[in-house]
C-alpha cells in the first residue's frame, strides 16, 4: 500500500522527521488547526482503512488524505505523515491536521453522530495529545468551513456544504 499508512495506538505520531527529546514529533510546516471528519458511510458497515485508501485514489490521490483514520472499534491508523499537507478541506490544508473516523450516517443513510464510545475516547486522546504537542489552538468539523455566504459571521446549517462530521465539533468537551 505505499509508505503512507503506518498503525499507531500511542506514541509520538507522524510517520517520519525528528523527534525532540521530549519523544514529540517535528514538522516543518505551522499547524493551527483540526479538522474532523467523517467518512460518511453507514454505520452498519465496516469500512476499513483500505476502503478508505481505494476510495481515495480512486479520486486521484496518491494516499488517504486525513492525517489519522479511527475505526469502530477506536483504532487509530495514521494515514498520512504529518509533515505531508493533507487532502481533507481545501483552502485549510497547509495548516491542518485531519482526522476522520469511520461512519457518520444511520444504517438508513441518514447524517447522524454514529461514532461509538470507543471512537469518542481515541477521538479525544488524539485531539487533545495533537493540541498540545504542536500548539494548536483550533478544532473544528469539515462542515465549520464552509463559506459564510450572509456574512454575518457565523457558518449557519443551511450554509454547510457538508453534513460532516455529523455532531458539533465546538460542542464536544475534548475541544476545550
Amino acid at each position: 500500500m505505499g509508505n503512507c499508512i503506518e498503525n499507531h495506538h500511542s506514541g509520538g505520531f507522524g510517520s517520519s522527521g525528528s523527534t525532540g527529546g521530549d519523544g514529540v514529533r517535528r514538522v516543518k510546516r505551522k499547524l493551527t488547526l483540526i479538522v474532523i471528519h467523517c467518512t460518511a458511510t453507514r454505520s452498519n458497515i465496516d469500512f476499513t482503512h483500505t476502503d478508505l485508501l481505494r476510495v481515495h485514489r480512486a479520486r486521484g490521490m496518491r494516499c488517504i488524505g486525513y492525517h489519522f483514520y479511527i475505526r469502530k472499534d477506536g483504532y487509530i491508523h495514521s494515514t498520512r505523515p504529518l509533515e505531508m499537507v493533507g487532502a481533507h478541506a481545501r483552502g485549510y490544508n497547509a495548516e491542518s491536521i485531519g482526522i476522520a473516523y469511520e461512519g457518520g450516517l444511520s444504517p438508513l443513510g441518514v447524517p447522524t453522530d454514529t461514532r461509538t464510545q470507543k471512537q469518542k475516547y481515541s477521538l479525544r486522546a488524539l485531539v487533545r495529545t495533537l493540541k498540545k504537542d504542536y500548539g494548536i489552538g483550533r478544532v473544528c468539523g469539515h462542515r465549520d468551513l464552509s463559506p459564510d455566504r450572509n456574512g454575518n459571521g457565523v457558518v449557519e446549517q443551511i450554509e454547510w456544504l457538508k453534513q460532516c462530521p455529523c455532531f458539533d465539533v465546538a460542542r464536544d468537551e475534548w475541544c476545550s
